[in-house]
């Protein structure tokens, strides 16, 4: 083992590596104004655990993540996501919400065990769950919004863990599939975008399901979305740099979306891990081999791609030795850094670089043959654990992550919408309810969990309505007004345990007073017919 001099001595070579590669990498700072194509669509997103509460309601089945957060092994113990944000029983007030920000589209995910108690279609559906999701579909369209859809949010049914161990289970994929189809079968009239957001075996079935039986009826399309922050050579002179963030974006996105598209994993993972597997004394790969029967299946099973960035690495080659046992990071050979002088966002992991956004795009649209791209996730969370509604923080990351991305289409990206996350400030798995990546403020502290406008609802609402970025001086003047009307909301939010305490005294005093003076009344009345008499 090296000794500790050694390896402080190697990082404070590393971040002044970072620093040198900063100053010579354009920033990409020079703001464009311009509009997006006629009808780019602009939504937001959420996800069923995270919001919608009502945990074992209605014939719901209990999810792994209600097992994992009753078990208090989350960072916040004491956690859960049995209410979250309530929105199981808010359908209309979050759909206003939505018709208040003039989104075109909202991104929510259906809840597996809701539908589904244990997992398996052939034992029970639950009318209650499909009723459920099926008057909030009819409630968008009818609000003007399209539904787009994803079938798996983490939230898999605790039965088929528990049964079947999960995901590492390769029946899980014919569980899936049967899901899937009972979502085509009873919502597909109506929803003509959906995410199926699993691994890449069970999305083909899935998206072939949907091909084979459901698409000449509905004229629908199915995705998948995928999650990975743009990685930069910390040296762009260096070859092993280079290679290494080439590596970073393969184990990051290429994982999943280069069976999709190429029918193979990408050959940098086979090379390494087979390499590392070797060295271990394995006979075989850790990383699976796909039959030619099923890389055809794969191949081309997507009609779009979603897309999920929330921020960027400086990334160096690193070796780590193959005894170290097998792991993703030691899989990778290389090391994520980051610039201090970006501005950090309220998760510990996650810095404002716009620019990232961009290269990522084109990265995309390069390596996967220029596919039609739904950004699917882009946001930040809150910057301090306050109540303060005027987030300009966010506003400048909107602005900046937008602004990218119409760079990126000025590039010859065919990106077709964008989905800013979230609607709601909600439950962030095992974060809890530390972090808060909502346009709208959620008070968890009240049962009925009111929800207040940030500064940012204002700003994207102007974004959306311009469909961009007009000229300087109105899109300046979109912050202004956005941070004067934050002071208000932060009024309310002030004189809201006041009323609160008002409302619980009227309910107290009011009847205390009423029945008093009907007793009252009543001596009076007595003593009058007493003298009278």
């Amino acid at each position: 083992m090296k000794p500790v001099w050694v390896i402080i001595l190697g990082w404070i070579a590393l971040v002044l590596r970072v620093g040198a590669a900063r100053r010579g990498t354009p920033e990409e700072a020079a703001f464009y104004y311009g509009t997006f194509p006629p009808g780019f669509s602009w939504g937001v997103g959420s996800s069923a655990y995270q919001t919608e509460g009502a945990w074992d309601q209605d014939g719901k089945g209990p999810s792994i993540w209600d097992a994992f957060t009753h078990g208090g092994k989350g960072q916040v113990p004491a956690d859960t996501a049995d209410a979250a944000c309530d929105s199981y029983y808010k359908v209309q007030e979050d759909i206003a919400l939505l018709k208040e920000l003039q989104v075109s589209h909202y991104r929510f995910s259906l809840s597996w065990p809701r539908l589904l108690p244990t997992g398996v279609r052939d034992e029970q559906v639950n009318k209650r769950g499909i009723e459920f999701y099926s008057d909030f579909i009819d409630a968008l369209l009818e609000s003007n919004i399209t539904p787009i859809v994803t079938l798996h949010h983490w939230d898999l049914p605790q039965m088929l863990q528990v049964t079947y161990g999960g995901w590492q289970n390769a029946s899980m994929t014919r569980y899936f599939r049967d899901y899937a189809d009972l979502c085509f079968e009873v919502f597909g009239d109506r929803v003509k975008h959906w995410l199926t957001f699993s691994d890449p075996r069970a999305h083909a079935q899935a998206w072939h399901s949907y091909n084979n039986t459901w698409r000449s009826k509905q004229q629908g399309q199915v995705g998948i979305s995928l999650n990975c922050d743009w990685g930069e050579p910390v040296d762009t002179n260096s070859p092993d740099d280079i290679e290494a963030a080439e590596r970073y974006l393969q184990f990051c996105l290429g994982w999943f979306a280069n069976p999709i598209y190429a029918g193979d994993y990408p050959q940098v993972m086979k090379d390494h891990i087979g390499m590392k597997s070797a060295k271990q004394g394995l006979e075989t790969s850790r990383l699976p081999a796909f039959s030619l029967q099923e890389k055809s299946y794969l191949k081309g099973t997507s009609d779009f791609l979603g897309l999920g960035h929330f921020t960027t690495r400086y990334i160096t080659q690193r070796k780590y030795s193959s005894l170290q046992g097998p792991s993703y990071q030691n899989d990778r050979d290389l090391v994520e850094l980051v610039d201090p002088n970006w501005p950090e966002m309220g998760s510990s992991w996650l810095y404002s670089v716009p620019w990232g956004f961009r290269r990522l795009l084109n990265f995309a649209q390069t390596q996967y043959g220029d596919p039609p791209i739904l950004v699917t996730e882009n946001g930040a969370s809150q910057k301090l654990h306050c109540t303060q509604f005027c987030d300009e923080w966010r506003i400048q990351y909107l602005k900046g992550y937008i602004n990218e991305m119409l760079k990126a289409i000025k590039d010859g990206v065919n990106i077709r919408g964008y989905t800013s996350w979230s609607l709601l400030d909600k439950f962030e798995w095992e974060k809890g309810y530390a972090d808060r990546y909502g346009f709208y403020y959620v008070d968890f502290s009240v049962r009925h969990k009111p929800r207040y406008p940030k500064a940012s609802v204002q700003y994207y609402k102007e974004i959306i309505t311009a469909n961009g970025f007009p000229n300087p001086r109105e899109v300046e003047s979109w912050r202004l007004q956005a941070l004067e009307t934050c002071s208000i909301n932060n009024q309310m939010l002030a004189t809201e345990p006041l009323l609160r305490h008002m409302h619980v005294a009227s309910e107290i005093v009011v009847p205390t007073v009423c029945a008093l003076s009907i007793l009252i009344a009543a001596l009076l009345l007595t003593l009058l017919f007493r003298s009278c008499s």
